[in-house]
């Protein structure tokens, strides 16, 4: 018989998770959330220099909008605990089309290219971290 409790965040945690490993997913999760909203922001605000390195990209201005619309509307479906597994995916799609675009204008690889893939790691691993059925889907059989 598992027994759960339920923290003040909403996030019902089996007995099988540490306090460390808690704590390191919510951090995980924040980086991706505080990243997300400044990129989400930042495209909604549109100051000069985020619509500079948009066009640099190859998407026209009013393109620009719309794009922080929709990564904060994913970034928002992560934050909720009963929402967060379809958030980390809509993530992955939108970090996707970052990855894409950066490949398109043949930027770095390392700083440029992959930085979108490492934020979907540190939003997975967060998942990872705290959902056992998740970890259970991927690879540990209990």
């Amino acid at each position: 018989m598992k027994i759960e409790t339920k923290t003040n965040t909403g996030i019902t945690i089996a007995n099988g998770i540490s306090k460390g490993r808690l704590w390191t997913a919510r951090a995980m999760g924040g980086i991706v959330v505080l990243f997300m909203l400044f990129d989400a922001i930042g495209k909604i605000a549109k100051p000069e220099p985020v619509i500079e390195g948009t066009l640099a990209l190859g998407f026209a201005e009013n393109h620009i909008a719309v794009m922080g619309v929709l990564g904060l509307l994913c970034t928002i479906i992560y934050v909720l605990p009963r929402t967060r597994f379809l958030g980390a995916l809509l993530l992955t799609g939108y970090l996707g089309g970052a990855v894409a675009a950066h490949l398109r204008v043949d930027n770095p690889l390392w700083s440029h290219m992959l930085f979108p893939v490492y934020v979907a790691i540190l939003a997975w691993g967060a998942l990872w971290l705290i959902d056992r059925r998740l970890r259970n889907l991927l690879w540990e059989r209990e």
